[in-house]
């Protein structure tokens, strides 16, 4: 045991001098968390809009002004002429035509119904999607405000409730991505290169002819980045709630302990990198390169992965971001406990077990 320590002293010394490595360590979780909470957003604001209101009447007004008054929509012009929309959409000025007809209160006092034509650029198809979906929930409470809810003969009225994010907030899905992505690219990346750095040094053969057990020096390796990776998640949490007000309706304790899991997950995995490489450029790029893609692109928090081919959605299956995404964001955003998750904690687990393993055996290999 005091062989233990002293070696999880040594390497806490070494991070603690590295201050450069301490400000990559927490300065990429706050700029990741920072960008993809304000600036990286899948909703859309501010999209700019031509208005051509053939009728120009009081009721025609009211409907503009409410259009401009959403976040949504900045309408940056107007013409008189509906045939100037393709001019207008090819030339880049707005992305979005709404042509009001002339006939629109006539048509709402007498027939009940009128039609309001939206021409959008397609170009960016799930763009053009969400804003004529804006656009419509705009007009519909218009005419709510202004005639009531009206009851035709056989009407089908649909009313739809957004359960967990009523405001569809994209940071509610990509702050926990953000955080299992972090945690396994930093937390792998650190552990492998830390130990390819005793190579390189020459430390290790001073380990290799020691009486150390290979796996204290595994374990004391991995202590130090464990508790930096817990503080990490502690930074991003604060900064999630405070900032871009993600909530967490879940069990706090449950919430670390999954992370903690998951984290000493990603510190075997950095641990089986070390064992197979000589060099902190190869660990890098394996960590980086060989982890980074596979995470964005399985983690499930920026492409569904139902929507995949089935090949690359059983592919998706041996990435532990995914494990670990579905979990946290289930306890942030859903409030769930144990019960709802205990499958995907029990993968994670066995991830765990497996690169543990994997990293003990190559590393004992080493020392016969």
């Amino acid at each position: 045991m005091n062989q233990l320590w002293a070696f999880v002293r040594k390497e806490i010394y070494h991070i603690t001098r590295d201050r450069k490595t301490l400000l990559i360590l927490f300065g990429l979780p706050i700029v990741q968390i920072l960008l993809f909470g304000f600036a990286l957003s899948n909703e859309v604001k501010n999209t700019t809009v031509y208005i051509c209101n053939m009728s120009k009447d009081e009721l025609s007004m009211c409907l503009q002004s409410q259009i401009h008054a959403s976040k949504y929509f900045d309408i940056v012009g107007s013409t008189d002429n509906p045939g100037d929309s393709d001019e207008i959409l090819r030339s880049g000025k707005a992305k979005l035509v709404i042509i009001i007809p002339s006939e629109l209160s006539q048509d709402l006092n007498h027939q009940k119904a009128t039609t309001i034509q939206m021409i959008t650029d397609a170009t960016n198809p799930n763009l053009a999607s969400t804003v004529q979906t804006y656009l419509t929930a705009i007009i519909r409470d218009f005419r709510n405000d202004t005639y009531g809810n009206l009851e035709l003969p056989y009407t089908i009225e649909v009313k739809t409730r957004m359960l967990y994010n009523p405001q569809l907030k994209s940071s509610y899905t990509l702050v926990p991505g953000v955080i299992a992505m972090v945690l396994m690219i930093i937390c792998t990346l650190m552990t492998s290169v830390s130990i390819v750095k005793e190579k390189e040094l020459g430390n290790m053969e001073m380990l290799l002819v020691s009486p150390m057990n290979p796996l204290i020096i595994l374990i004391a390796k991995a202590i130090p980045y464990l508790v930096l990776s817990l503080l990490i998640i502690s930074v991003v949490l604060g900064l999630s709630v405070t900032l871009l007000e993600v909530p967490i309706r879940g069990n706090i304790f449950l919430f670390y302990g999954v992370s903690f899991i998951f984290i000493l997950a990603s510190l075997s995995l950095g641990l089986v990198i070390s064992t197979i490489t000589n060099s902190q450029q190869v660990a890098m790029m394996i960590s980086l390169l060989g982890l980074m893609l596979p995470t964005i692109m399985f983690g499930g928090f920026l492409f569904p992965i139902q929507n995949m081919p089935l090949p690359l959605q059983i592919l998706s299956n041996i990435v532990p971001a995914k494990w670990f995404y579905y979990c946290i964001n289930s306890i942030m955003i859903k409030g769930v406990g144990i019960s709802s998750i205990y499958k995907e904690v029990l993968i994670l687990v066995a991830y765990c077990l497996v690169f543990l393993t994997i990293s003990y055996r190559k590393f004992n290999i080493r020392l016969s």
